[in-house]
């Protein structure tokens, strides 16, 4: 008696109230579980994630939220030969299981290093500048962005049960929103295996994390305006997911990954001989083997001048000739099974209809020979190479998800990036070429089409991380038929969890509703330096006024000759006076900066550790002969750091001479010490204040 998978809702593990439908070994054939989501409460499960799980991580900050990323990567990767072991039973080798869990893995990694360095230790966003909306500085404009108080709904494809999973669940938790994770049935086992790691961990708060293994019955009867939906799997499912009432009434965000017929070109420079030519044919074989060609990014039509088709087929077949395809466990099996027993006979069909439009030079789609497994029984599928004519519709139309891929010839660039058009859309494309000029035209030529390129030569091959290896840094998605949408990519997808609202309001008003002072928003001048107080101490609008200092033209010529920055501007008088930017020798800019830094460092050793940059210097007004210096120095963020001693402090700095006119602004990038930290050394502290 085979085991049902259970459904992690409402706080607790739940098994299915009827059989369910059988799931099966890729390889072997045989019934490994079961899976039905009969019994769930889908209106309560919803109602759980916005009620127990969006609180408590809207209470947390955004640097809160990615150390419990880190730390979940930390548990799942001391799990990860559990994973493999249950994603053999995929039909995935190892190298493929580690692409799937490795990756899924490194997407935490990535997003939890994101957030520290690009996100506050806040629970708000603000983004882009501050807009003036008066002409008196009372009124203001700012973005900021804010969790939605709903539930991000991630329905899920087969073909990556842990990355996909992870790479929609990473950045809708560190927006502030709890996810309800929906795998593809064929896979949903190994996908269980991951949730019930995660919530074994114990790491993530109740709620934020819940697991339907199985339909999502009426899931979507239930959206509110503040839900969204994720959802990768074929473009028809999107459109019907899509127009589904539910999400048309309330205005849900839906996000598609769908159908993507990727394209590869190989550059006409890159002859056979050249290493990239090479690379191409690696890649392409690559593309078409690891997964069993079962991947969204994988290369479907590979574009070669028609002077090297002939080239090209020799070398990818003899390739493909050398790749074993077996049971996964067993030594040098390259190519595994496809992910379920269903799958070989929509490739086959696929297949037909791609040779109709062509011919196939390499495998046949109903033989196959397979090490230590039954071929008849398990999913495997021979590679398959084939021939195509691009003129016809089918190569651009018709995607056989597996180890399949079609050469077309071309004969320029233009009938390249028209060829590559026909695709309606492709979630992923790389250019195989040594020469820019043509690695631009055809960039900027399918870009429209495509939502990720990949330019590849002999420079960049060996940090690399090929045509179909989605980063977490970078958008992951494509236009048209491949969905319109995007996940991962950075702060962008955790912005996707957000709402973004435009505040106007007065500057302390503002700076109150995103704990930062803005300019016109009151200060507070201290009688401490504001080196002098740890990092708890201090509050946006804390003030230092400083100087006048005034500049002489010996300041200049001796840090003309101090530096060697001799530009006419500071040093030739009559040259300067031509200039209509000044009209006679002014001060260098990084003269005032030091000036300032002068006029405001404590250099007593204190809480302050190190001044580690500057930002937006701009200098506005030149500075002459006999000007006088004062530095108005302003706290303007603090962001505390949850794991160091230490926080950053940015300060406004406004340089302005004696008639109050500004003359430079920037803002100052601080270290500063938490009053309970040890790390007060004077050695640091002295180091630190140095400008």
């Amino acid at each position: 008696m085979t085991t049902a998978l259970r459904s992690h809702v409402l706080g607790g593990w739940l098994a299915p109230t009827d059989e369910g439908r059988p799931l099966f070994d890729a390889v072997t054939g045989e019934e490994i579980a079961r899976v039905s989501s009969a019994g769930v409460d889908f209106g309560a499960t919803l109602d759980f994630g916005r009620t127990t799980g969006g609180p408590a991580l809207r209470e947390l900050t955004f640097h809160q939220r990615a150390a419990l990323l880190k730390a979940l990567a930390g548990h799942l990767r001391e799990h990860r030969e559990e994973l493999y072991a249950v994603s053999a039973r995929t039909g995935a080798t190892l190298g493929d299981s580690k692409f799937d869990v490795d990756g899924g893995i490194g997407v935490l990694l990535a997003y939890a290093s994101k957030a520290k360095r690009e996100l506050p230790n806040d629970t708000v966003y603000v983004e882009g500048d501050v807009e003036p909306l008066g002409r008196g500085g009372t009124f203001l404009g700012q973005h900021v962005c804010t969790p939605l108080h709903g539930v991000a709904v991630q329905v899920n494809a087969f073909n990556f049960p842990v990355w996909g999973p992870l790479e929609k669940f990473a950045p809708a938790f560190l927006g502030g929103v709890p996810s309800i994770v929906k795998p593809a049935s064929p896979t949903a086992f190994l996908t269980a295996k991951l949730i019930e790691l995660i919530v074994g961990s114990g790491i993530l708060p109740p709620g934020t994390l819940q697991l339907v293994a199985g339909g999502l019955g009426d899931t979507f009867d239930h959206l509110t305006g503040q839900d969204l939906v994720s959802f990768t799997g074929s473009a028809s499912t999107a459109q019907t997911l899509r127009t589904h009432p539910g999400i048309v009434r309330n205005s849900v965000r839906f996000s598609a990954e769908a159908d993507s017929l990727n394209l590869s070109a190989l550059g006409p420079d890159a002859a056979p001989g050249t290493e990239e030519f090479d690379l191409f044919v690696q890649g392409l074989v690559a593309e078409m083997t690891v997964k069993a060609g079962q991947k969204c990014t994988a290369i479907r039509r590979a574009f070669v001048p028609a002077q090297h088709v002939d080239a090209v087929v020799e070398a990818v077949s003899a390739t493909l000739a050398t790749v074993t395809v077996g049971n996964p466990a067993s030594e040098g099996v390259r190519m595994g099974a496809l992910a379920s027993l269903d799958q070989p006979e929509e490739v086959r069909r696929s297949v037909k209809a791609l040779a109709d439009a062509g011919r196939i030079v390499f495998g046949d789609p109903d033989e196959v020979d397979v090490v230590d497994a039954d071929a008849d029984r398990g999913a495997f599928v021979s590679p398959l190479l084939l021939v195509g004519d691009p003129e016809r519709a089918e190569p651009h139309e018709v995607e056989a998800f597996g180890p399949v891929s079609t050469i077309l010839p071309y004969s320029s660039t233009a009938q390249l990036i028209d060829y590559a058009a026909r695709g309606q859309g492709s979630l992923a494309g790389s250019v195989v070429t040594a020469d820019t000029a043509f690695a631009r035209e055809v960039v900027l030529g399918v870009a429209p089409w495509h939502g990720r390129l990949l330019v590849l030569n002999a420079r960049d091959a060996k940090e690399s991380t090929g045509h179909g290896s989605p980063m977490p840094q970078l958008v992951h998605g494509g236009p048209g038929r491949a969905g319109g949408g995007e996940e991962i990519g950075g702060v962008r997808g955790v912005l996707h969890h957000m709402q973004r609202t435009a505040v106007q309001a007065d500057p302390d008003t503002l700076a109150a509703i995103t704990g930062r002072w803005v300019a016109g928003a009151g200060r507070r001048e201290l009688d401490v330096h504001p080196f002098r107080k740890h990092l708890e101490e201090l509050r946006p609008g804390d003030t230092l006024v400083a100087g006048p200092r005034t500049v002489t033209q010996h300041d200049v010529d001796h840090f003309a000759e101090f530096t060697g920055d001799t530009f006419y501007a500071h040093m030739d008088a009559e040259a300067a006076a031509a200039n209509p930017l000044f009209g006679e020798r002014v001060a260098h800019g990084y003269l005032i900066v030091s000036f300032a830094a002068g006029l405001f460092v404590d250099p007593a050793p204190g809480p302050v550790l190190a001044n580690f940059g500057v930002d937006n210097l701009r200098f506005l007004t030149p500075v002459k002969f006999g000007d006088a210096l004062s530095i108005t120095l302003t706290c303007k963020q603090i962001t505390p750091r949850e794991s160091a001693g230490y926080g950053e402090v940015r300060w406004d700095a406004d340089v302005t001479r004696q008639d109050g006119q500004s003359v430079a602004r920037y803002d100052v990038l601080t270290l500063v010490a938490k009053k309970s930290s040890q790390h007060k050394s004077s050695g640091q502290a002295s180091s630190g204040q140095a400008s």
